[in-house]
């Protein structure tokens, strides 16, 4: 039953994903295929061979340099609050439940990197929402000083749960050329063992002399390159770099650019009001319409939701030109990092030697769960009156907490 529910859930997805394209197209952003498919030293690609990336929700997706389909649209895992040594229980609970409200609102994307400490809540979720994995788009980043990127590599699949990966990046141009290009060699080597379906580049735009040593020395060229992009810094250049001179995808990390300015600007606060939309919507669509992949983040189910929910309506290009107007370049960034021969923060503990407890059961809500002296708080802490869609938790009268699900 269970089974049967998800495939007609599917089904009535995917109309909807049609018709949203139909109605409201976005431009046709595929990449020439320039660089072998992934699985190329096995027989039969490998574990990512039964990977089956659908059109859902209506995010569309692009081909990439090497044949592979992806969904421009993701989740951005990152919980920076949490990620202290003493949280990380509660950061992964809290991720596993973003992760099912994304999943559940349509989303086939998932960002994590292990040095966001949280992959094994992104696992749990992955596992407990219902979606097949190989019918989500999986990303993780490793830095690209460490000392083992194999083990490091091993672990990622071990906390996340998965047989292989998506997308992999080297998260930070950070460390010497060879230690970077020697990170590079194990991701192609996983690459040619079908463990990792894209390989990308994030933030190597800081680092030219980093970027064009990989450019130079890698048998497998990059498919994405991960960048800080909003319209109040809309990186032109290295947008130019990577999609223009490399056909490389862009993906965005931080869009929304939360309470730097982006959100509060006159123009996008206008364009918002005339098509009754938020101004993170518009953001967003903005990001669609230029032909980039934001993924951001929320840990509020109904955030959420709303940020997937772009695909009904376009900005007409008079509004993308107001918006591509208000570009700051540079001075418009929120980090600018610079980066060397030099590790990158203090990463001793990448191989997640300390374990975490399992993730508390969690329960479907019925009437006995949800009696007149139960207190609900959302993963947050907020107290709510009724459940959230998500996870939430149940205070019982006696002081024992359960966690529900509300799907």
């Amino acid at each position: 039953m269970k089974a049967r529910f998800f495939t007609m859930l599917a089904a009535v997805l995917l109309s909807v994903s049609a018709l949203a394209q139909s109605d409201f197209a976005l431009a046709n952003f595929d990449h020439e295929v320039t660089q072998p498919a992934p699985g190329g030293d096995t027989t039969d690609g490998g574990p990512q061979a039964v990977s089956n990336i659908t059109s859902v929700a209506g995010v569309p997706l692009v081909r990439l340099n090497n044949g592979v389909m992806m969904p421009r649209f993701g989740l951005g895992t990152q919980v920076q609050s949490m990620e202290g040594a003493n949280q990380r229980q509660q950061l992964n609970e809290t991720v596993r439940g973003m992760v099912i409200a994304a999943l559940q609102s349509g989303y086939r994307h998932l960002d994590d990197a292990m040095f966001y400490y949280n992959e094994r809540g992104a696992g749990w979720g992955i596992r407990e929402s219902g979606v097949p994995r190989e019918q989500i788009w999986v990303t993780s980043k490793i830095s690209g000083n460490l000392a083992d990127a194999q083990n490091a590599f091993n672990g990622m699949l071990e906390r996340l749960q998965v047989d292989y990966l998506d997308l992999v990046y080297i998260h930070h141009p950070a460390g010497t050329l060879a230690d970077i290009l020697a990170c590079w060699r194990v991701m192609e080597q996983e690459y040619k063992a079908g463990r990792i379906r894209a390989l990308g580049i994030s933030n190597f735009d800081n680092r030219m002399e980093a970027f064009n040593y990989i450019m130079e020395n890698a048998e497998i060229k990059p498919q994405m390159a991960q960048i800080e992009c909003h319209p109040l810094a809309q990186r032109k250049e290295a947008r130019q770099l990577y999609a223009n001179n490399y056909d490389v995808q862009v993906e965005c990390w931080y869009p929304l650019n939360h309470n730097r300015g982006d959100v509060s600007n006159t123009t996008l606060l206008q364009i918002a009001a005339t098509h009754n939309r938020t101004v993170y919507q518009i953001i967003l669509r903005w990001h669609m319409q230029e032909g980039l992949c934001p993924v951001p983040g929320s840990t509020n189910p109904d955030h959420i939701l709303e940020n997937i929910s772009i695909f009904d309506f376009s900005l007409s290009d008079e509004e993308m030109e107001a918006i591509r107007a208000i570009d700051r370049g540079d001075a418009g960034r929120s980090f600018n990092l610079g980066y060397g021969n030099y590790g990158f923060g203090n990463f001793q503990d990448y191989t997640y030697n300390h374990t975490y407890e399992p993730p508390t059961a969690i329960e479907t809500p019925h009437a006995s769960t949800l009696s007149a002296d139960t207190q609900i708080y959302t993963l947050q802490g907020q107290q709510v009156n009724t459940p959230q869609r998500g996870v939430n938790i149940i205070q019982q009268r006696d002081g024992t907490t359960k966690k529900i699900l509300l799907r």
